[in-house]
């Protein structure tokens, strides 16, 4: 009895330690969940973005992440949205620092939901120094070579910092961020997702892509496989996943061709990956809603997961 109240104590003596540990453990926070246009989206009259006006539905930021180191005070934001301004606000006050800049911004691809926020960091705005603008290297060539987004490098605003498919940045103990090329409409840029590893957890983040079955990656990871098992095993080997969740089915949009906007469909996604137990769909999570999803405003009861704005990943 005297050995067991001896074991209990030493315990108790770690616990600070052990709470210390996961209190300072770095983690994900969703700042934005809707597709490039936001929500409202400018122009539309239909009842979802009327709900919106008539006080029934909140705004939706458009879709972004930050990753957040406790223990160093560092944080890193993914895609650079029109919405920067609110969202460096959200991030500043999750954070209880009303001061707070990110370390560095990842950004996926050159359309307008996922880039266009960095003319805040500019003289006419918060005329930021040298944050580390992390980008592939037609995106960084982008950048550079175009106003107003050449004003920002040359000008030292931001420092670009060209990223290379599929190796890792690493971002301090235990942190590293890696480039994972998608196909997707590249006019301007390749469009990558990202593999984010922090402890012994990892994100796989992807907003936008073509259809599942014309990704080269699942194909190099398991090529004795057929589709979509090689994709079932690699959304299975991480601890959360953060995919394309534009549409929600075939005809959201009347009027419009849908096939000239090759997202998987929520719908398509949910039966490509049915097969996987319930426990693994529950770290499934669309993101990256068109203002016309339904999701946006009632997310169905299922096994998958839709990403919510200041949802914590841990």
């Amino acid at each position: 009895m005297k050995r067991l109240a001896v074991v209990a104590g030493f315990f108790l003596c770690l616990w600070p330690v052990f709470s210390f540990a996961i209190e300072n453990a770095p983690y994900l926070i969703v700042l934005g969940i809707a597709q490039d246009g936001g929500y409202p989206q400018a122009g539309c009259n239909k009842e979802c973005c009327r709900q919106f006006y008539r006080g029934q539905q909140p705004k939706k930021h458009i879709t972004c992440l930050a990753l957040i180191d406790p223990q160093t005070k560092k944080s890193w934001m993914f895609e650079c949205t029109p919405d920067f301004g609110e969202q460096l606000q959200l991030l500043r006050r999750h954070l209880h620092d009303s001061a707070h800049l990110p370390s560095g911004i990842f950004i996926t691809h050159a359309h307008i939901g996922h880039y266009s926020g960095l003319t805040q960091l500019g003289k006419e705005v918060m005329g930021t120094h040298n944050i580390p603008v992390y980008a592939m290297p037609r995106m960084s060539s982008f950048l550079k070579n175009n106003g107003p987004w050449s004003q920002l490098a040359a000008q030292h605003h931001i420092a670009l910092t060209e990223l290379s498919n599929l190796s890792a940045v690493s971002l301090g103990a235990n942190i590293s961020v890696k480039p994972v090329q998608v196909p997707h409409r590249d006019e301007y840029s390749e469009t990558v997702g990202f593999d984010i590893r922090f402890g012994n957890k990892s994100v796989l983040f992807i907003p936008d892509i073509d259809k599942w079955e014309k990704w080269d990656y699942p194909n190099q990871l398991f090529p004795g496989d057929s589709f979509p098992v090689k994709l079932q095993k690699l959304v299975a080997a991480y601890s959360y996943v953060l995919i394309d969740g534009t549409f929600f089915k075939n005809g959201e949009l009347p009027g419009r061709d849908m096939s000239e906007i090759p997202h998987p469909f929520i719908e398509e996604t949910m039966r490509l990956l049915e097969a996987l137990p319930a426990e693994t769909k529950n770290r499934i999570y669309f993101i990256h809603f068109n203002h016309t999803n339904p999701v946006l405003r009632s997310a169905p009861v299922s096994s998958f997961r839709f990403a919510t704005e200041l949802m914590i990943l841990n």
